[in-house]
């Protein structure tokens, strides 16, 4: 996967990952990783769709994108006076996210998957994420090709823009809606998801490709003041059958449960499943600021994804 592979590369990674598969089977060494990261950039495009709004507002209630309200800029008597009244944030960090799965969900998700690849982030302590990828060679069959991306937003409470946890709640209804979005998706489900974290949604759908038929799976979840986002989906190529929806859901699902029991662990066993929580945790330095979201899908934002799109297609189009 290319330095977005998960978010600002999306379309590049998609093509470059369908290179890869194409190469995969005839040439392969070279062909197969740039299969793979047309691929992923295949894959990526719903992931990106979704992270727009994290890079665009990200919940922000005034819906400032570029703009970080610093601590300094805010007025000092408003800020101070209504700080006493604001309930803290209940976690104050976040898990390291090419960890938040264990080897044997990985095994299952990702067959094949070699390390996950972290993405860029300007403030590891509100907003990190991860990617995996697979692409299995099956000979004559066909191939099967996994895609699988977590990333995480922490949100701080603050005078201005309020309570951490309420934030992460617009947050989280955006991602919802965006994930249900998404242009050109066929057969879109989504139903909500319980007994994990505070709140969860499970949104799936079918996009058509010239790769293959993706089988999509956005799983997003809010505990307390987190939101996590979990993409997964797959292809059969080459002329392998499509997976089966059905398992990809469950195993997401089964997925997103352990990226919030991660990050109730990384948290010392905050509970992961409560919102009434008042412990006065002490803030983080720059904390998950809506406005800032920018963040681990920094490298998801499609505004520099074309740029990255144009020279891998160029690649692209020259191994054709």
């Amino acid at each position: 996967m290319s330095e977005g592979t998960m978010h600002r590369p999306a379309q590049r990674d998609q093509r470059n990952q369908r290179d890869q598969h194409a190469r995969d089977e005839y040439r392969p060494s070279r062909r197969t990783s740039r299969l793979r990261r047309v691929l992923v950039c295949a894959a990526a495009v719903p992931a990106v769709l979704v992270a727009a709004g994290c890079s665009s507002d990200s919940g922000s209630p005034t819906g400032s994108s570029t703009t970080q309200q610093s601590p300094s800029a805010r007025p000092s008597q408003s800020a101070s006076a209504s700080a006493d009244s604001i309930r803290p944030a209940v976690y104050t960090t976040l898990p390291k996210p090419c960890t938040v799965l264990s080897k044997k969900t990985l095994g299952d998700l990702v067959p094949e998957a070699k390390s996950g690849k972290q993405g860029a982030s300007d403030d590891p302590e509100a907003r990190v994420g991860c990617s995996w990828d697979s692409l299995k060679d099956n000979g004559v069959k066909g191939s099967q090709f996994r895609w699988l991306n977590v990333s995480l937003l922490r949100f701080e409470s603050d005078a201005a823009r309020g309570e951490a946890d309420k934030q992460a709640q617009q947050y989280y209804d955006k991602q919802v809606h965006e994930a249900a979005s998404v242009d050109g998706a066929g057969s879109t489900r989504s139903e909500p998801l319980t007994d994990t974290g505070d709140q969860a949604t499970t949104v799936r759908y079918d996009l058509k490709k010239k790769e293959g038929t993706f089988k999509q799976q956005t799983v997003v979840a809010r505990v307390e003041n987190v939101v996590v986002t979990l993409d997964y989906n797959g292809a059969g190529l080459a002329g392998d059958g499509a997976p089966d929806a059905d398992a990809l859901t469950k195993a997401a699902e089964k997925a997103v449960k352990e990226v919030v029991a991660a990050v109730s662990a990384a948290n010392k066993g905050g509970d992961a499943g409560a919102s009434t929580s008042t412990s006065p945790s002490a803030p983080a330095s720059k904390g998950a600021s809506p406005s800032a979201s920018k963040s681990a899908s920094e490298s998801a934002s499609p505004s520099k994804s074309s740029s990255a799109e144009s020279s891998s297609s160029k690649s692209a189009d020259a191994k054709n």
